[in-house]
């Protein structure tokens, strides 16, 4: 029953965002059928939930799924507060590849959380972190996009700024959830912070685009070398987030829930 419905959810978020992007001159119906979209994958979370009897933010392919709904909600936010019309695009085609993978690897859901995952604080954790990730990803492709514009045309300004919104938002999304997962870890193990290998790679990943915002701070007309700084940086997200799984020392983490 679970499978089906993503199928159906699937379908129906890709139909209607195709819509969106073929009536993209059509304000109204494309801010309507994204909605309707955003909505569809909604409704399957709070499925989820109920039937599984948890937060479903335990696997990856669960976050994969938060990940789905968020994208598209912050490419609405940034279109309307900066009429940022690519970032609505990107965030539409990601969550749709997000959808996609898990599609292609379906997940195993279990209504099993182990007694580390039962704490106030696990939802406000996990979602203030996919939010940093959406925005962070983003500012990630600002970057390219900026490194191409220096070495093969003239650096446009605006990318700049769009790439520091994208920051700062990202960053103090990702500056909420350290915090969160410090008290968590409070509850949990009896300490906030242990240096596990997730603890330290978050606290890597912040440091990155601390470096960013610091090297714009203090060099605001310096724009290659920040620009290949929030690159790298969503390099150092993306081994936090997945990557570190596979690390020999992974083994040992108290993050291993699976």
């Amino acid at each position: 029953m679970i499978w089906s419905n993503f199928i159906f959810v699937l379908l129906s978020s890709t139909l209607l965002w195709l819509l969106a992007l073929v009536l993209y001159k059509k304000e109204l119906l494309k801010r309507l059928f994204i909605i309707l979209g955003i909505t569809c994958i909604g409704a399957f979370i709070v499925f989820l939930w109920i039937k599984l009897e948890r937060p479903p933010l335990r696997t990856l392919g669960e976050t994969r799924l938060l990940y789905a709904f968020f994208l598209p909600v912050i490419g609405m936010i940034t279109y309307m507060r900066w009429r940022y019309n690519w970032m609505l695009f990107y965030s539409l085609g990601l969550a749709l590849l997000f959808l996609g993978i898990n599609y292609i690897h379906p997940e195993n859901y279990s209504k099993t959380l182990m007694p580390a995952l039962q704490s106030p604080w696990f939802v406000p954790h996990v979602v203030v972190y996919i939010f940093a990730y959406a925005f962070l990803a983003a500012s990630s492709l600002v970057a390219v996009r900026g490194l191409y514009q220096h070495y093969y045309k003239s650096l446009d300004r605006k990318v700049m700024l769009m790439a520091d919104n994208l920051v700062y938002l990202g960053f103090a999304f990702l500056s909420l959830g350290l915090l969160f997962g410090a008290l968590w870890a409070k509850e949990a193990w009896g300490h906030y912070w242990t240096w596990d290998p997730k603890e330290t790679w978050a606290f890597i990943t912040w440091l990155g685009y601390l470096i960013y915002i610091h090297r714009r701070y203090h060099m605001p007309n310096v724009f290659k070398s920040s620009l290949w700084i929030l690159a790298l940086a969503f390099v150092i997200l993306l081994v936090c987030w997945f990557g570190v799984n596979y690390l020999p020392s992974a083994q040992f983490s108290v993050h291993t829930y699976s």
